[in-house]
């Protein structure tokens, strides 16, 4: 590895609910740098979360970023000719970074509603341990605990 690890960034926390981690989760949203845009969208799903389930919104994002976070994956390694996957733990923000894109990967997946209520429909499905986000999170960790045999690689890379 050549030079310094780049240095981490502090967000700033959005300007509604304070929260540094729905600020990462607009800024994840974010196309082509038009924030205010994603605001718009995440305000809106959180007024429409708000409202299906009468609860506090900040709670249900919280609540499905936390069921939809991985606690292991697989990466690929070549060893003696062959390619194993091997199952790793994931690292704090990694994590984060996993679950903002599977639920948005799910959110764009839908056609046909505004992105607001396709988000909205994912936070709460996702805060139940249901959807298409949450599904991708057990895809993830089947694979790991049917790739287990080859965890004693893991201690030779990385």
């Amino acid at each position: 590895m050549r030079g310094k690890p780049a240095p981490k960034r502090t967000i700033t926390p959005d300007p509604k609910y304070g929260s540094t981690l729905v600020a990462k989760f607009t800024n994840t949203l974010m196309r082509k740098g038009k924030k205010s845009t994603a605001l718009r969208v995440v305000y809106a799903a959180f007024d429409e979360v708000e409202k299906k389930t009468k609860q506090q919104a900040l709670e249900v994002f919280d609540e499905a970023v936390k069921n939809v976070m991985p606690l292991l994956e697989v990466r690929g390694r070549r060893i003696g000719g062959a390619n194993y996957q091997i199952p790793f733990p994931v690292r704090g923000d990694r994590r984060y970074a996993l679950a903002f894109r599977w639920i948005l990967t799910s959110v764009r997946g839908k056609k046909g509603r505004p992105t607001a209520l396709k988000l909205a429909d994912e936070l709460v499905a996702a805060a139940n341990k249901e959807g298409d986000a949450v599904k991708k999170r057990n895809d993830v960790h089947k694979m790991a605990e049917a790739n287990r045999a080859f965890a004693h690689f893991a201690r030779f890379s990385r």
